[in-house]
């Protein structure tokens, strides 16, 4: 698909060794990218890193700089490894202390003496952030220009995006169309199908194969933003699986 200059793009970084180590399957890749498609914002990357400040700062500043935004999720918590915060700040060059809102949300769950330093370490927040609210545990996650920090626990993930997600702009959505190609192999329809994708270079079209209840089957999935184009698209495909299904 060609680039669109007036397109609304995301990224998304994952932070956290415990994805990379495959301990923990990351389920908020997939939450973040039907929402952002539903949208209609183009999510063009993600990346994942491990508790290293280094890699988190680099890619939140390589990130943001490409994107309209980007979402990170992982690494707020209460404990020694929960950095993203701290690297957040050093990403944007603000500092970060304990923010009295964040703060007067945890208190809203814990007792002023059951604050403890580590639960402390979550209501810290860069300087200038807005919060992100956290009705499950109370500990928010927070914005800093164009990078919306949130929660790795996927439930409250879920619930600081359905916060956040009013409050962006989004563009035209993506409109997609799928032909079955059934038993079709792709190396028989691939230069076909290629040539198809030349004359539309506006569009998405790609080939996937897949197993289902009934057998092996491939589907050739046609996606973009312009209803007609799509239409045009659609037809070609279908008249190319007709021709080499007789």
């Amino acid at each position: 698909m060609t680039t669109d200059p007036d397109a609304i793009t995301a990224a998304i970084l994952v932070i956290g060794d415990e994805i990379l180590s495959g301990r923990t399957k990351d389920k908020n890749i997939g939450t973040i990218a039907d929402y952002l498609t539903a949208v209609g914002i183009d999510l063009r990357e993600v990346r994942i890193v491990p508790d290293v400040a280094e890699a988190i700062v680099e890619a939140v500043n390589a990130l943001r700089a490409r994107h309209t935004y980007l979402f990170t999720t992982g690494g707020i918590g209460p404990t020694h490894d929960d950095i993203t915060a701290d690297c957040v700040a050093r990403a944007f060059g603000v500092g970060i202390d304990v923010d009295p809102r964040a703060k007067a949300m945890l208190l809203e769950r814990h007792k002023p003496e059951d604050l403890n330093p580590a639960r402390l370490r979550m209501a810290r927040i860069p300087d200038g952030a807005d919060l992100i609210a956290n009705p499950i545990s109370k500990a928010p996650g927070f914005r800093i220009g164009n990078v919306f920090v949130m929660a790795g626990v996927p439930a409250i993930m879920q619930a600081m995006l359905d916060a956040i997600g009013p409050t962006l702009p989004s563009g035209a959505k993506v409109l997609s169309e799928t032909v079955v190609a059934g038993n079709v192999a792709e190396g028989t329809y691939a230069a076909d199908l290629g040539a198809i994708a030349g004359r539309f270079p506006d569009l998405s079209i790609g080939s996937y194969p897949s197993m289902t209840q009934s057998g092996f089957e491939n589907r050739i999935v046609v996606r973009g933003k312009d209803a007609d184009l799509l239409a045009r698209a659609r037809a070609e495909v279908e008249a190319l699986v007709a021709r080499l299904r007789r």
